[in-house]
């Protein structure tokens, strides 16, 4: 209890703000009158009541967050606003007379606060705008981090949201200081997120997007989400114009968005040259689309070679960064080209993005170590430190990538396995364990781009909906929860 309510606390006021978030759909579905306007009222109040109470009850209990309240409050936080994310789901499917179960509306809340962008939804061009608006605009709150958001808008935070913003953070060097505040740095991240976000809306409503679209697209791209308002995603649009539009913001927000921020308050682009992971980011992106492409054209699927080099890079691109959007049954390909993309959505993006995965970082310390060990072998008295740009890196940072790899690799195998055993098929199996846990979306098989994961049993779609949260939580900060050692004084 000593541990608990402290941060008890804190979720109550963070609960309360994120009922505030309903507005916006409120809104939209008060604006353009598509009768769910029922669904979003008695969410905001069950939501906002609900932090209510709770900070009520626990206000007396607040205090400074030492790093085991910051990780507790990060997964209580993601566990529990899904639950206040699905009311909407709930209600209005209830008010339409087809009723969605609690299962499939908290794994389709979850899918969007993680920004993993998979759904069990069919018919989504006959859905309420507001509520397709609502499933986008969770991807967005997700994308930079709800609770990176709490940090820079909420004062109750106070001095402790340094712990909360180092439980939220992705990626090996979470101890990074951009500025000598906390708030400023969550402040900063999330500008350079609603700049990005607003050249995004601009770029697709200029490229023929309707309003509501481009936002609702803008809301999935930045984030690196990929849900969408149709049931074709972005092929929907047939358009190359909007296509290129989104290839650039993804590239853009698969790639650390401190170093925009750095860039911005410097004024100046070297810093971005010189990074070592955004340069392992677009050249694997890009050279395994244009290798795509090439085996596109040399196996005849597409005749037209800037057809086919448009076509493998958005989809290649969408799946590598774990946004999820596709414009084509990219399964109907060479058998190496999905799996090769779904592999890449594992390591392509870098920490700090709006990404998941192993991360870039991870996966270059990992490369260089490896090298380090093998010249070891030779020469046996060699210093030569890992280096990730100017910097070396530590000791214990290479542990912690150590550790996070093989428990990675392990929650892969047990994860595809226990789909197995619930009579599911491997190539699905395989897909939705890596999907889910990189927070990506469509996998393969029956999760393909031309399916959805409505078909899972509910067994099956927990499975799923644990393995979104652990992938947002980078595992670790959500394994770390189970053991006895975290709850010891």
């Amino acid at each position: 209890m000593n541990t608990i309510l402290p941060v008890l606390s804190l979720l109550g006021p963070i609960t309360m703000a994120f009922a505030f978030t309903l507005l916006v759909p409120l809104a939209v579905s008060w604006w353009i009158g598509d009768g769910a306007l029922g669904a979003y009222l008695p969410a905001m109040g069950i939501t906002f009541f609900s932090g209510l109470l709770t900070w009520l009850a626990t206000a007396h209990r607040r205090r400074e967050l030492q790093p085991r309240d910051g990780v507790l409050l990060v997964g209580l936080a993601w566990s529990l606003l899904p639950l206040f994310a699905s009311l909407p789901l709930l209600f209005h499917f209830h008010d339409a007379g087809t009723p969605l179960s609690f299962t499939d509306a908290y794994f389709e809340a979850m899918s969007g606060l993680t920004t993993t962008g998979a759904t069990v939804l069919a018919g989504l061009d006959a859905l309420p705008g507001s509520i397709n608006l609502w499933r986008c605009f969770l991807q967005w709150l997700g994308g930079m981090g709800i609770l990176v958001l709490a940090v820079a808008i909420l004062p109750l935070i106070g001095a402790g949201g340094s712990q909360l913003f180092r439980a939220e953070a992705s990626g090996p060097m979470k101890d990074t200081k951009l500025t000598p505040r906390i708030t400023e740095t969550a402040k900063g991240l999330w500008s350079v997120y609603c700049l990005f976000s607003i050249a995004c809306v601009a770029a697709y409503w200029a490229g023929g997007m309707e309003l509501l679209d481009a936002w609702m697209h803008m809301f999935t791209t930045v984030s690196l989400g990929g849900l969408s308002s149709h049931d074709a995603s972005f092929g929907y649009f047939r358009s190359p114009l909007l296509e290129w539009i989104c290839i650039v913001f993804m590239l853009a927000a698969s790639c650390n968005f401190a170093l925009y921020f750095v860039a911005l308050r410097k004024r100046s682009l070297a810093r971005l040259g010189a990074d070592p992971e955004l340069r392992g980011t677009l050249a694997l992106m890009l050279g395994a689309s244009l290798f795509v492409a090439v085996l596109l054209g040399l196996e005849g699927v597409y005749d037209d070679p800037l057809h086919a080099l448009r076509t493998a890079l958005f989809n290649v691109v969408s799946i590598a960064s774990t946004t999820g959007y596709s414009t084509v049954d990219y399964t109907r390909w060479p058998v190496f080209a999905p799996i090769l993309m779904l592999l890449l959505s594992g390591i392509a993006t870098s920490a700090g993005s709006t990404g998941a995965g192993i991360k870039m970082a991870r996966l270059i310390i990992l490369l260089k170590q490896a090298r380090r060990e093998m010249s070891r072998i030779v020469h046996q008295r060699a210093v030569n430190p890992v280096t990730l740009g100017d910097s070396a890196v530590s000791a214990q940072t290479i542990f912690a990538v150590l550790a996070f790899m093989l428990v990675y690799g392990a929650t892969i195998i047990a994860l595809t396995m226990l789909l197995l055993l619930s009579g599911m098929d491997f190539d699905t199996a395989f897909s939705a364990a890596v999907a889910s846990v990189n927070n990506m979306g469509p996998g393969l098989g029956e999760i393909g781009p031309a399916g959805n994961f409505s078909g899972l049993s509910d067994f099956q779609t927990w499975l799923c909906t644990v393995a979104m949260l652990m992938g947002r939580l980078e595992l670790l900060s959500f394994i770390v929860l189970f053991t006895p050692e975290f709850w010891r004084r």
